[in-house]
């Protein structure tokens, strides 16, 4: 029997409620945008792949269609992702390479009729739009929005190959959409291998994490920020505590969606 294979063959390790993980290559079958910046009229996307993002991107959790209320308001991380505590866990998804490469590309939501103008928070059409929004009443033709008519957008390019590992079991597809866009990502899924787990000391880890997945009590000695929504990723860590070894990949242990508490209010 291999080690692999006696590892799954066994309970989860102390400390741990996962056996195995799996390292996933994906490689982009098409631009990928996140609106990670917004720096005047162009919009950046850092070169990073959410775990959050990614989660929902595999089928793991499902907002609802239609939000009423208060719910319109604030995410739902909280309510969707901690439930998969224990079962499913997926790291953000750092370039295979050095970096990934980009591409620009301009945007352009103006209308094309024969007329138009910029008013307050839109564009109206209609001539007979502007003396009244000049008056202060409210024109009928265009609800006042906040959307950017013009701009540029920084995307990841088709091609690049970002890895990431998934904690649990489970059958992973072979396609997923991400992004504003939803642009298609094909997983190259790597055979299982074993989570080991190490006790409480001072580590480096090579992979990225989510800052709001750290547990509690937990010491961070050093670390780079990608500050991006929802929320910050990490990279170069050092940290004191116990860990995850998987292959050649360290991780903080215990890492979890949403800190793993359900209890919180975001």
């Amino acid at each position: 029997m291999t080690q692999v294979e006696n590892s799954l063959a066994n309970p989860p390790p102390q400390g741990s409620p996962f056996s195995q993980a799996r390292l996933v290559e994906l490689w982009c079958a098409e631009p990928i945008f996140f609106a990670s910046q917004e720096l005047s009229d162009t919009y950046y996307t850092e070169g990073v792949i959410g775990n959050y993002a990614l989660a929902y991107a595999l089928g793991w959790a499902r907002s609802p269609y239609r939000l009423k209320g208060k719910e319109t308001g604030k995410p739902r991380y909280f309510e969707d992702l901690t439930p998969l505590r224990g079962q499913h866990y997926i790291l953000p998804a750092w370039s295979v390479n050095q970096g990934p490469s980009f591409r620009f590309e301009r945007f352009n939501a103006l209308s094309d009729s024969y007329w138009y103008a910029m008013t307050n928070n839109r564009v109206a059409t209609a001539r007979e739009d502007l003396p009244l929004n000049r008056t202060g009443k409210k024109p009928n033709t265009y609800r006042p929005s906040n959307f950017p008519q013009t701009g540029r957008l920084r995307m990841i390019e088709r091609g690049n190959r970002f890895q990431t590992l998934v904690f649990g079991e489970g059958e992973l597809p072979e396609y997923i959409r991400v992004g504003k866009f939803t642009s298609k990502v094909r997983l190259e899924v790597s055979d299982p291998r074993p989570v080991e787990w190490l006790p409480p000391d001072c580590y480096s880890c090579n992979t990225y994490l989510n800052a709001a997945d750290l547990p509690p009590q937990f010491d961070l000695l050093r670390f780079d920020v990608i500050s991006i929504p929802p929320a910050p990723l990490l990279k170069n860590l050092q940290f004191r505590g116990p860990a995850w070894r998987v292959g050649d990949w360290t991780c903080p242990a215990d890492v979890a969606f949403c800190g793993g508490n359900s209890d919180e209010t975001p």
